[in-house]
């Protein structure tokens, strides 16, 4: 049983030729999406004879995800692994990853930094950051996980075939999760020890932190959108009506109108409103779209 192995890479010629000359023990099949990189990288990627997709210019770590994916499923592989390009993931992981895809005990394989040692070897501030973004995802996912940012995974061909990535930018990560966790496929973690050696990502934090929180906000709003926004519509109508009554009886005791309570009141209940005529509408909408997708797959069975 042969795997295929993915690796998005950016300006990376300092490591490449290591990770593949390591990778080529233990399968031929390997793909480098090399993510318009300036430097040599596709280059030597294609010198050692594996396969490489290049983006003329630089689109983002989801798009490097994205072309792996869909050449995975245009290779019919049967498991895909992917791992980063910088050095950080250790080559003896994989077989531990790709144990549960093999057993059938998992669609997706997360190779996790917190399950034995709870990061040890992550930076601080990473760890802080990587942990906030894991409950983020967590609020959609059936079962809990430790690190949703591992870019060290393995993919049952399950997830390869109907799971098509469209974000550009980190939270590609999330994304893969709450669609695989929307269609009931099984998400498992197995423990790994990153080698950050003084080396630190190569992505900014603050821009990796942000693109991922806006990517996962939005695909939480549209798995939930009655959770989404009507929980803080039912919240604003609230507040509004508490204002609103406080106003009121304001009024009838002193004839005075607090202007600043009454504006707030009636701010917070019509924000309110929308936000919760805002939840129904999206909800009805997303059913009718996952309704009319049923019977198409339906049809074409």
């Amino acid at each position: 049983m042969e795997i295929t192995i993915g690796i998005p890479a950016y300006n990376e010629e300092k490591n490449i030729s290591t990770i593949i000359r390591k990778l080529q023990k233990i399968t031929t099949k390997i793909i480098v999406c090399d993510d318009g990189s300036t430097d040599s990288t596709a280059k030597i990627a294609k010198e050692m004879g594996v396969l490489v997709l290049q983006h003329e210019k630089n689109l983002g770590y989801g798009s490097a995800i994205r072309s792996i994916f869909l050449k995975a499923r245009e290779e019919k592989s049967e498991f895909l692994i992917t791992l980063d390009s910088d050095g950080q993931h250790r080559i003896e992981d994989i077989q531990t990853i790709l144990k549960p895809l093999q057993n059938k005990e998992a669609d997706l394989v997360i190779g996790s930094r917190f399950l034995n040692d709870d990061g040890k070897n992550v930076p601080s501030y990473r760890k802080v950051g990587i942990k906030l973004l894991t409950k983020l995802a967590n609020t959609s996912l059936e079962d809990n996980i430790t690190d949703s940012q591992s870019g060290f995974r393995g993919y049952s061909q399950e997830i390869i075939q109907n799971i098509t990535p469209s974000e550009s930018g980190m939270g590609v990560s999330n994304e893969i999760l709450i669609k695989a966790s929307k269609q009931g496929l099984k998400i498992v973690e197995v423990p790994i020890i990153i080698l950050y050696d003084g080396n630190t990502s190569t992505h900014n934090p603050i821009s990796h932190g942000s693109s991922v929180l806006i990517s996962t906000l939005k695909f939480i709003s549209m798995e939930h959108p009655l959770k989404f926004y009507g929980i803080p519509g039912i919240a604003f109508l609230s507040i509004g009506l508490v204002f609103l009554i406080f106003t009121v009886h304001l009024f009838t005791e002193t004839r005075q109108i607090l202007l600043s309570s009454a504006i707030m009141g009636v701010g917070s209940v019509i924000f309110g409103i929308v936000l919760i005529q805002s939840s129904i509408l999206l909800y009805a909408m997303v059913n009718l779209i996952r309704k009319k997708k049923f019977k198409k797959t339906t049809f074409k069975n």
